[in-house]
């Protein structure tokens, strides 16, 4: 998906801290996240001492995102990006930090996604181009139909109330309006102009939904409890309210 298009070069640095305002970035630290958390049921079940499992899977959710950069160093459309391996640590270290504090991840950093469908034939095309044409290629690189969470399980920090265990509330981030990197305006190899919608404003999405925390269910089946704990990687659908463009809305159903 990533690396199949373009060719390989020498290792080289790349700067790309403004892109696509910042989703991917996000995207980096979630993929670190959720190695590490992977990560820890693994060691968990290998039976190793409480401080080394958690080292070890928070350096595991790294080292995993690591690769990534290493292979776009090599990339002549990327580039080694330092901001990319930050968000990589930050993602593990929010897991690490949480393990210590709480021996537990009462807040869960996860992920929602949609099928976008634009309102333009020519958008339509662009998006094809540069975020893929199938489902699974826009569900990794189409950043304006993702967004982020970090869905706080509120029975954790409030042991005392009647809340359900389950009960989550989540703040997610996510953008919309980008068909380019930096601007709305695509060239070809020789550096010509083949797309421009600079008119297409470029804007940030905040988000405030309610969830469900899998892993409070209590089962005694093993099936259900590995369902559930691979269901936390992602939003539960449900209501948001949003606020982008200076303003607030409602969304019945965010996915």
């Amino acid at each position: 998906m990533w690396y199949s298009k373009y060719g390989r070069s020498k290792f080289h640095v790349f700067n790309d801290d403004a892109e696509w305002l910042q989703v991917d970035k996000v995207g980096h630290l979630y993929g670190s996240y959720v190695v590490s958390r992977l990560g820890q049921e693994a060691w968990r079940w290998s039976g190793i001492s409480r401080n080394k499992r958690i080292w070890y899977s928070g350096l595991g959710g790294v080292v995993f995102q690591t690769m990534v950069e290493i292979s776009d160093g090599f990339s002549t459309q990327w580039g080694w990006s330092w901001s990319d391996f930050g968000a990589n640590i930050l993602g593990s270290g929010i897991f690490v930090a949480q393990e210590f504090a709480w021996d537990d991840q009462r807040i869960k950093i996860k992920f929602s996604c949609h099928k976008n469908y634009y309102d333009e034939p020519g958008l339509n095309i662009r998006a094809d181009k540069i975020y893929g044409e199938s489902n699974s290629e826009r569900f990794i690189k189409d950043y304006n139909a993702q967004t982020y969470w970090a869905s706080v399980n509120l029975k954790s920090f409030l042991p005392r109330s009647n809340l359900p265990a389950w009960l989550s509330m989540a703040v997610g981030y996510g953008a919309d309006g980008m068909f380019g990197a930096n601007k709305n305006i695509g060239k070809d190899r020789e550096g010509n102009i083949i797309f421009e919608r600079e008119d297409i404003r470029r804007y940030r999405q905040w988000y405030l939904s309610p969830d469900i925390d899998f892993t409070k269910i209590k089962t005694n089946r093993k099936g259900l409890r590995i369902l559930f704990f691979a269901l936390t990687a992602f939003k539960f659908p449900a209501p948001s309210l949003e606020f982008s463009k200076g303003t607030f809305k409602v969304n019945a159903v965010h996915f």
